[in-house]
C-alpha cells in the first residue's frame, strides 16, 4: 500500500462539463499527462447528460488544467418549450425559451490524504 500526505501541496478538481465537450476536455486533459477520472452524470434543470471529471493535480498545475477544460467547454443557446421553464401552459405565452447551456463548473478544493492500492 502506498500512502502519501498531500499537505495542500495537491488538489482536486471536479469538472462538470456537457456531454457534447466531455472527449475533448478529456483528449486534452490526458495527452497533457494529468490523471481522469470520468463519471456520467445528469443535470438537474434540464435533465441534459453531461460527465463529471475528478482530477488530482498538483497545485503548480490547477491553472493549466483550468485552461484546458475551458477552452474545450462550450456554452450554447439551446430553444426549449416555454412551459418547462416557467411551469406555465398559458397560451399567450411563447412558444419556445432561449437558455445557455453548456459551458463547465469547477470545484478545486485541498487534498488532505492521497491512497493509492
Amino acid at each position: 500500500m502506498s500512502l502519501a500526505r498531500a499537505e495542500f501541496f495537491m488538489k482536486l478538481i471536479i469538472a462538470i462539463v456537457n456531454n457534447d465537450d466531455a472527449h475533448f476536455v478529456n483528449t486534452g486533459l490526458t495527452s497533457e499527462g494529468f490523471q481522469v477520472t470520468k463519471v456520467s452524470s445528469t443535470g438537474g434543470f434540464l435533465l441534459n447528460g453531461n460527465s463529471t471529471f475528478f482530477v488530482g493535480v498538483d497545485d503548480n498545475r490547477v491553472g493549466r488544467a483550468v485552461e484546458i477544460i475551458k477552452a474545450h467547454s462550450k456554452k450554447r443557446v439551446k430553444s426549449i418549450p416555454f412551459s418547462s421553464v416557467s411551469g406555465t401552459t398559458d397560451a399567450v405565452a411563447p412558444a419556445n425559451a432561449d437558455i445557455c447551456i453548456g459551458g463547465a463548473t469547477l470545484f478545486i478544493m485541498d487534498v488532505e490524504k492521497f491512497m493509492h492500492f
